[in-house]
């Protein structure tokens, strides 16, 4: 590391005598021995030729050929290979919101897109610049809720994705919020159990998910029907795909409607990365996380975009800010926005039925040999009971499939998507 020393010989000296140290080694002198490596444990540096041979000789050993049934939050969809081709130009090529606006009006446009596209597929009037990702979005659509309401209980129906309900009870810790669980029944939330709780009032929120974790499309007029009269904002999370045929949340009383926008163009990509989204009515903007990009006209009359609204503790009093996320997921955005360009309302509702499409035919095939589907009224995903999921995954793997999300011993969740074709249905239920 010679050639990349900050400040030379005599500098450091001079440093050091300075506050009376000897030698670098006496900085860290309060750091436990057993805490400090001696020695890294690396490999002779190669050359750029050699190291080119050696990833890719690692790189051969993915299994890509695989025919792909998980869901569960993370959804593998037909891409258009122009959105790598336009994301990955060094103008777009950051995650982070530039705080210059008269430089960067590209990337600041191209997020005052994805937020109008948002609120076309929600129907919501405003949407932020997005937060790290949906299990996250869920957590500050809960504080949100809990600043407006004055109110410190949140309900959560069980049929939230668990990851998501965890992020929501860690911040619900810090934030001195109370969570209380409304249990599903048949893979729907129990309406009953939830009309109950609903009576007393206390709650500043509710967050649902639909689609729900397990796949199943929720009653959402009877949902309607019951908080009418209630105090309680409806928090609901959504999968952008399902709601380009699927009732907008505005329609069925929606307060914030929360998600994530990883099956818009971004891949999986062993996890990650995601960028969550938060729309809301205009009436509670001011409330929400994050920062919104508006559009103005500058001092020639020309169109022009800027940061608008930044209520975050950066930018004004802590006590005052509604959240301290301090970045937006950019570059997934921008994913996003050209998919959602490319494939127009009528590519996205092509690609919504053929999901469901594919789920229903797999489903059926499924029963006919003698399994069980145990959800009803699901849209892409559904839960089959097995005897075994792990014999029954690890199978299914040796035909080159992965048969799904284990959520417990006896019980697959099954998702297939638009990529799903002929060939891959037949041969899972084939093999099965």
């Amino acid at each position: 590391m010679n050639n990349y020393k900050a400040n030379p010989d005599n500098t450091v000296k001079e440093m050091l005598e300075a506050i009376g140290e000897k030698g670098i080694d006496g900085l860290y002198s309060m750091i436990d021995s057993k805490a400090i490596m001696p020695k890294l444990n690396l490999p002779d540096a190669k050359s750029e030729l050699e190291v080119q041979k050696q990833i890719k000789s690692i790189a051969k050993e993915n299994k890509t050929e695989y025919s792909y049934f998980i869901g569960a939050g993370a959804y593998k969809r037909f891409i258009p290979a122009a959105i790598s081709s336009i994301s990955s130009r060094f103008e777009f090529n950051t995650a982070y919101t530039p705080y210059q606006p008269e430089i960067s009006q590209g990337t600041l446009q191209v997020i005052y897109e994805f937020q109008s596209m948002i609120c076309d597929l929600t129907g919501m009037d405003v949407c932020n610049a997005s937060v790290y990702d949906a299990g996250n979005a869920c957590a500050e659509a809960m504080l949100m809720a809990s600043r407006i309401s004055g109110k410190s209980k949140i309900l959560v129906s069980t049929g939230l994705n668990p990851e998501y309900l965890k992020v929501v009870k860690t911040y619900a810790h810090a934030g001195n919020i109370t969570v209380e669980e409304v249990k599903t029944k048949e893979f729907k939330t129990d309406l009953n159990e939830l009309k109950d709780k609903l009576e007393s009032g206390e709650y500043a929120g509710l967050i649902i998910q639909n689609p729900n974790f397990y796949g199943t499309i929720e009653d959402i007029d009877k949902l309607k029907e019951i908080n009418r009269h209630q105090k309680t904002m409806l928090i609901v999370c959504s999968e952008p795909i399902s709601l380009s045929v699927l009732k907008k949340p505005i329609e069925y009383g929606a307060d914030i409607v929360i998600g994530d926008v990883q099956s818009l163009g971004n891949t999986i990509s062993f996890g990650g990365p995601y960028a969550g989204f938060i729309a809301t009515l205009d009436k509670y903007k001011r409330q929400m996380p994050g920062r919104i990009v508006g559009r103005t006209l500058d001092s020639d009359g020309k169109q022009a975009f800027t940061l608008t609204l930044q209520a975050r503790e950066q930018h004004i009093r802590r006590e005052k800010a509604t959240s301290n996320i301090c970045s937006n997921q950019g570059l997934c955005v921008l994913n996003a926005v050209i998919y959602l360009a490319l494939m127009g309302k009528k590519g996205i509702s092509q690609a919504a039925y053929l999901s469901a499409k594919n789920a229903k035919e797999l489903s059926e095939g499924l029963v006919q040999k003698g399994f069980k589907v145990l959800n009803k009224d699901f849209f892409n995903e559904f839960v089959l009971e097995v005897n075994n999921a792990d014999s029954f995954i690890n199978n299914l793997k040796q035909h080159k499939i992965l048969a799904g999300y284990k959520i417990n011993n006896n019980q697959i969740l099954v998702c297939t998507t638009e990529v799903n074709n002929e060939e891959e249905i037949q041969n899972y239920i084939k093999f099965v």
